[in-house]
């Protein structure tokens, strides 16, 4: 495997997900790591947890916000907080 820089491994990803990168946002923020896919994103948290947000959960408009923000590097967690919360596809 060679290892990018930008993107965090972790053994427990690799059923997962492909690979994430590294979230730019606040060091206060959450998020840490982020993997963008058709139907959906997965968010990595900064306590470890990982979860899926799809089309379904929370809904493409969402998950399209969610994305925007990801690559952007700025405002993520606060949406999420604001918009989201527990409302996801699977952990």
């Amino acid at each position: 495997m060679k290892f990018q820089k930008g993107i965090i491994y972790d053994v427990t990803l690799i059923f997962k997900c492909n690979f994430m990168r590294s979230y730019q946002g606040s060091d206060n923020g959450g998020v840490v790591g982020y993997e963008i896919r058709d139907n959906g994103i997965v968010l990595k948290f900064k306590d470890g947890r990982i979860y899926f947000y799809d089309h379904t959960r929370p809904g493409k408009v969402h998950v399209d916000n969610m994305k925007k923000l990801a690559l952007s590097g700025s405002g993520l967690t606060t949406y999420i907080n604001k918009y989201v919360r527990d409302n996801y596809a699977e952990t």
